[in-house]
């Protein structure tokens, strides 16, 4: 079961056959979507990638080991190799620099890149972002520790959204379905296994680290998250020096969908200050 909209167009980034989505023109801007069990870059960000192609080139994979891109063989994942994935993709596709929006996960991975490159990111969306370090929530252990029924996955969406009425038997069904498709809980099980706070720890950078950055960044987060905690976002929001902090209240993780129409206005309005400056009109 394949949803419509799901395969983009496959290239070769980092060494790995990569599913991604390319739409709009102008300066581009990569978004990295979460790690939730069904997750491809469509699921995550189809609500808002038109509206934000309307003033900008997007770019969505599906990273390294999820949705329909490659999973290596030797199963072996940690943010480096995220990192040298994101990497690849802009360099497959000529990018030199871009702005970067990370989901949970996601922004772990941005955050990282950017530090490593600086270069390469103009500016930066963290949106109920890993990244630093936090005691793991009940609501992420059970997402890393998924095993496939649609039950779980049902119960996992309610975990996910604050509003209930996002999360349907049609969305259940979809992301239960994508959770089964060939070697992807092989894959999955890989990524996080017990104990899980390990690889919280591991997606963070380390606070001088995060500190030393000059970029203008926007972090994002729902008040009612389960699955990452506000106070990594508020904390996020204390380190980066060049940084202001939105919080959506009536909201869980899934800010670019339960709040999608206000989520892309506040994302576009934000990377085209950018766009201004860059062409000396502000």
């Amino acid at each position: 079961m394949v949803a419509s909209g799901e395969i983009g167009r496959e290239i070769v980034a980092a060494g790995y056959r990569t599913n991604l989505h390319d739409q709009g023109e102008g300066f581009p801007v990569l978004l990295i979507h979460g790690s939730g069990p069904g997750v491809t870059a469509w699921a995550n960000w189809r609500l808002v990638m038109p509206e934000l192609a309307s003033q900008r080139r997007v770019v969505a994979p599906d990273m390294l080991g999820f949705g329909y891109s490659e999973r290596p063989q030797d199963r072996h994942y940690n943010r480096d190799r995220w990192v040298d994935h994101a990497l690849g993709v802009m360099d497959e596709l000529g990018l030199e620099q871009v702005d970067m929006v990370g989901n949970s996960f996601g922004g772990g991975i941005a955050l990282a890149l950017a530090i490593r490159h600086p270069e390469r990111v103009r500016r930066l969306v963290l949106m109920g972002s890993t990244g630093v370090s936090f005691p793991i929530t009940r609501g992420l252990d059970e997402v890393w520790g998924y095993e496939p029924s649609l039950e779980a996955m049902r119960q996992l969406l309610d975990t996910f959204a604050f509003d209930r009425s996002l999360v349907n038997d049609e969305l259940a069904e979809l992301r239960y379905q994508a959770s089964i498709r060939p070697g992807f809980q092989e894959s999955f099980a890989a990524m996080f296994p017990s104990p899980r706070q390990r690889w919280v720890d591991s997606l963070a950078s380390p606070k001088k680290d995060i500190r030393g950055l000059s970029h203008e960044a926007l972090v994002i987060h729902g008040r009612e998250d389960q699955i990452i905690p506000l106070q990594a976002s508020l904390t996020l929001a204390d380190w980066l020096e060049r940084s202001q902090l939105h919080v959506f209240g009536r909201c869980g993780h899934w800010t670019q969908i339960e709040h999608a129409n206000r989520f892309a206005r506040l994302v576009n309005d934000f990377l085209s200050e950018a766009d201004t400056m860059a062409s000396g009109a502000y």
